[in-house]
């Protein structure tokens, strides 16, 4: 009887040891939920920065604002008419100033702390607002723009004085617009 129940115990083993492994399900499901909330956020910040932008250009309603395709807006304080002067291209260099300020009208940075700036287009570091605000710019151009929180420093700030989703006002004078020749 012993013989005939080992090799049954040896056939059982080798069957239920050959069964194929079955992939374990997992003990929970993860969704886009953080994504999904993180979009309802940013869309809810986006709406609130852009009825806080439109209430600003309603009190300046003297100020003749244009909304640019970039999504910030802007007017000029100084305009040059000169059909010679051209807008800047990529390599370019620009002397420029501007300060920084709250929609209210605060100052963050003054002209005076930051300084004469030289930027050459699109190959340096610049908050994408004043990149793409200086792209419109000729010599002699002074604009003041008005940045959501996403064109300025967005959720990070500048880690001293801009805060986290904070909304900027910078009016930016163009000096001088330096050609590359390459």
């Amino acid at each position: 009887m012993m013989n005939k129940l080992i090799p049954i115990l040896f056939a059982s083993l080798f069957i239920i040891g050959c069964k194929t492994p079955e992939a374990r399900k997992p003990i929970s499901v993860k969704t886009g939920s953080f994504i999904d909330d993180s979009v309802e956020r940013n869309k809810k910040l986006n709406a609130k920065e852009q009825s806080h932008i439109l209430k600003v250009m309603e009190q300046q309603n003297d100020k003749n604002y244009i909304a640019s395709e970039s999504g910030f807006w802007y007017y000029y304080n100084t305009k040059t008419e000169i059909d010679t002067l051209k807008t800047p291209n990529f390599g370019d260099v620009i002397d420029y100033n501007y300060d920084v300020k709250t929609l209210s009208g605060q100052t963050i940075y003054s002209k005076d702390d930051i300084k004469i700036q030289r930027y050459v287009m699109d190959q340096q570091e610049l908050f994408t607002g004043l990149r793409e605000g200086l792209k419109l710019m000729k010599t002699g151009e002074t604009v003041t723009f008005l940045f959501p929180s996403q064109k300025a420093y967005g959720y990070y700030g500048d880690q001293n004085k801009i805060g986290s989703n904070m909304p900027l006002m910078c009016e930016v004078t163009v000096f001088s617009i330096t050609e590359n020749n390459n």
